[in-house]
């Protein structure tokens, strides 16, 4: 019980629910209570002249009639009991009850007053400062909502572990060697000296009860200390080895000490385990460091969930969608592209319905290309697939196979083929396909190990190859389908080639009409007209441009505080789409704004009394975009099929501008640049790709884009000057033609360009009542349309008024024999 109690002293700072409960439930019946405040045993308080152990400290009242020590000498047996409780046994019963007082029940300190016991459920808090909340099944709440036993716990598992990590120094006393020499030398209690890492001297004292090497407890104090193993009581530090031994040796001569009792020095070198953590604690915080980055740059490296970190990187990140992951866009949402919907629902019916097709004999597609421009609907129509298959659909990019790390690009494609056959039937879809499936040799890496082929490679296998599975078919997407690797392209592997192209008219007319529904429309305007007139205004559009029309044009009814969408809100879209913004910040003098004026004009006329010219709808000498000053929009037919007269025609209505400058003002201005770069690269064509120029003769070399590939020519330096002679010789011929044209019409041009430095914008139907109807029996689309709008209008007005005069419109139809 001693040793239990002397445990409870190393743990002073107990809180008062601990200790009553500690030695209440320790402490032996009969056996003697400890003292809180026991006082020093007697011994060492003279060896410092009794400062030592008086700090707080008090000595217990001793039983009449025992008085001190008679002599100096110590006591024959040792007290083995706790320190200041001499002669506890002897003393009556009440007599220790009126000294001592009253101790709390373990109840009445945790349950402060409330003090009634609860047999179910957890039990109250102590009032006043009480602990917690009760726990489970009556027992009371401690602190933080631990209970009295694991606080114990805590406390001794805190003071075991500083034990063994805290260095010896903090338990043994510093001194100095003037007290060392005259305090304990002079007196003979030192038994042996030890010196530490050459800089540390431990002093062992001997056991003033045997004579045997004295230990101390960890107190710090300097009392006599009882009898037990730890470290040397004292120690105190030293400069230089020798100068110490040399001292120690000088100091025993002074004090006379016989050669054979001279104190023993030993020397040692010691880490402890406080000194060896913080030695590897900062490799230990780096590595660490190290770690979390790692983990936390998976998201950059693999990917998040099973393939992310540094150690999933070959894995491969691509999305699945099945049942269970919808997704919004369907089949009905596509338009404009029937011919490749149809074939993409093809592929879907055969995973569907797999056994219609091979009761027939019919084999599965093994995969599906989509080719086309920029923003034509190759991802859209994969999303759609995605929606309307059924089965699971894996998603992934071309440009997620390649990495820094040598061998992850294959390593991802064994992956994801993988993923697929065990969720067979399952689509796989590659988007922009040509970043590794571009030919082999063409690189430009000049005979070196290329990662991008070691992945072509590797999916050229995983599409057939030994263990193909049948009923996973592969799409991707491409821009750029010539540059793919014609291993990839044949059968076998891509079966079908699906070109989605720009829609035509028929298709922007569905794609309008799809993107328009959202739009909350002027009453005046249905889906059906203003999906019919944008299609028409906007030819060579893509699926893309049309969704940033429509969207374009809400914002400006939103931007100007319109409730509803108008139809001048759509045409201003289609200007910004095409010419880009308005620049009103830049503000043209007179002389250029009259220059450009002219030279826009020159267009207009050209392209009205040209034959084989696109049909003008706009003309502008408002700046927009970056460098245009002006420019006039034309609606091209869609023809597939050019023939010789209208390549002229084209030419000589760019040349319009440029000509019109000549005969006005006498000069020319760089505002033609582009113009003359449009009708260089068609002359360059119709003359090197064509075969329509009469002196090369019917060969084609290929074109400008064709020639920049290769380091040379496909044609001699004979050939190159003369196709140099022919380009010169066309551009040459279509600008005397537009001369003589402007010549003819020239008070046209003063017309149109005095229009144009009035209102800033001409239309169509400004041209008409200008310079009359077009001099040509066949009608374009457009004047198709105005024809349809007039009648509208006129059966309209008809409605409004059935009795009175019909009012008279800004101009007529066109009527032709």
């Amino acid at each position: 019980m001693a040793l239990r109690a002397i445990s409870l002293r190393r743990l002073p700072r107990y809180s008062a629910v601990a200790r009553p409960f500690f030695l209440r439930t320790y402490a032996t019946p009969g056996s003697p209570k400890p003292s809180r405040n026991p006082p020093p045993p007697p011994g060492l308080e003279s060896v410092f002249g009794g400062s030592a152990g008086k700090q707080g400290t008090t000595v217990a009242p001793k039983p009449p009639g025992v008085g001190p020590p008679s002599g100096p000498s110590l006591p024959k047996k040792p007290d083995v009991g706790l320190p200041g409780l001499e002669g506890e046994e002897n003393r009556p019963e009440d007599q220790k009850e009126q000294d001592e007082p009253r101790r709390p029940k373990l109840s009445e300190q945790l349950g402060g007053k409330a003090g009634k016991r609860v047999t179910t459920g957890g039990g109250g808090g102590g009032g006043g400062n009480g602990g917690g909340a009760g726990g489970p099944g009556g027992q009371p709440g401690g602190f933080g909502g631990m209970t009295p036993n694991q606080l114990l716990l805590l406390a001794v598992s805190t003071y075991a572990l500083w034990s063994m990590t805290a260095p010896d120094d903090v338990r043994t006393k510093e001194i100095t060697w003037q007290e060392f020499r005259n305090s304990l030398l002079a007196r003979g209690l030192v038994s042996s000296l030890e010196v530490v890492n050459r800089n540390k001297v431990r002093v062992h004292l001997h056991n003033p009860l045997s004579g045997q090497p004295q230990q101390t407890n960890p107190t710090g104090s300097g009392s006599l200390p009882s009898p037990s193993h730890g470290p040397a009581p004292y120690q105190f530090t030293i400069g230089s080895l020798e100068a110490f031994e040399n001292l120690l040796i000088a100091s025993q001569d002074e004090l006379g000490i016989p050669p054979a009792e001279r104190v023993p020095v030993s020397y040692r070198e010691e880490i402890s385990t406080f000194q060896t953590i913080m030695h590897f604690a900062p490799t230990l915080l780096i590595a660490g460091l190290l770690l979390w980055m790692a983990r936390r740059g998976g998201s950059a490296m693999g990917g998040g969930g099973p393939g992310g970190g540094i150690f999933g990187v070959g894995k491969s990140r691509a999305k699945m969608f099945n049942k269970d992951e919808q997704v919004a866009v369907r089949f009905k949402d596509v338009a404009g592209m029937d011919e490749a919907k149809e074939e993409i629902m093809e592929f879907v019916k055969f995973l569907k319905e797999p056994l219609k097709y091979e009761k027939l004999g019919a084999k599965i597609p093994r995969g599906a290309i989509l080719s086309g421009p920029p923003g034509t609907g190759k991802t859209l129509l994969a999303k759609a697939t995605a929606g309307e298959a059924g089965v699971p659909f894996l998603s992934v990019s071309g440009s997620e196979f390649v990495e820094m790390f040598v061998g992850v690009g294959p390593s991802r494609v064994r992956d994801l083929f993988a993923n697929a056959k065990k969720n067979a039937p399952c689509i796989i879809f590659v988007d922009e396909i040509d970043a590794i499936g571009k030919s082999r040799g063409k690189g430009g890496n000049f005979g070196g190990n290329d990662e991008r082929e070691s992945t072509l490679n590797q999916l050229l296998v995983e599409m057939d190859g030994f263990g193909t599975n049948e009923h996973v078919v592969v799409l991707a997407g491409t821009n750029r389908p010539d540059v793919l690797d014609s291993a990839l392209m044949r059968p076998g592997r891509f079966d079908r080639h699906i070109a989605i192209d720009r829609p035509d008219i028929g298709g922007r007319r569905q794609i309008f009409a799809v993107h328009l529904k959202p739009i909350t429309l002027a009453p005046e305007l249905t889906i059906d007209r203003i999906a019919e007139k944008l299609a028409l205004l906007t030819p060579g559009f893509s699926g893309a441009d049309i969704a940033n029309v429509c969207n374009e044009a809400a914002l400006r009814a939103a931007r100007h505080g319109g409730e509803v969408v108008t139809e001048a809100d759509f045409d201003g879209a289609i200007e910004r789409v095409i010419a880009g913004l308005e620049r009103k910040s830049r503000v043209l003098g007179k002389d250029e704004k009259k220059t450009v004026a002219y030279h826009e004009a020159g267009h207009a006329v050209c392209g009205w009394f040209l034959e084989h010219a696109d049909p003008l709808l706009k003309v502008s000498i408002i700046p927009r975009g970056v460098g245009a000053l002006g420019y006039a929009q034309y609606l091209p037919k869609e023809r597939f099929l050019f023939s010789t007269e209208q390549l002229l025609d084209r030419m000589s209505m760019t040349l319009g501008g440029r000509v019109a400058e000549e005969i006005f003002f006498g000069r020319i201005t760089t505002g033609a640049q582009d113009d003359l770069q449009k009708i260089t690269k068609m002359a360059f064509e119709v003359c090197a790709n064509y075969g329509m120029d009469p002196a090369i003769g019917p060969i084609s070399y290929g074109g400008r884009d064709q020639q920049g590939e290769g380091f040379q020519k496909p044609f001699s330096e004979a050939t190159a000057e003369a196709l140099d002679k022919a380009v010169k010789k066309m551009v040459i011929q279509a600008h005397d033609r537009t001369t003589r044209l402007l010549t003819e019409h020239k008070e046209d041009v003063e017309k149109v360009a005095k229009l144009l430095l009035v209102k800033e914008v001409i239309t169509r139907e400004d041209m008409r009542l200008t310079l009359g109807p077009r001099p040509f029996a066949n009608k374009d689309e457009m004047d198709d349309l105005i024809e349809r709008e007039l009648d509208q209008k006129k059966q309209e007005k008809e409605v409004q008024e059935p009795d009175g005069p019909v009012p008279q419109l800004a101009f007529k139809p066109i009527k032709v024999d």
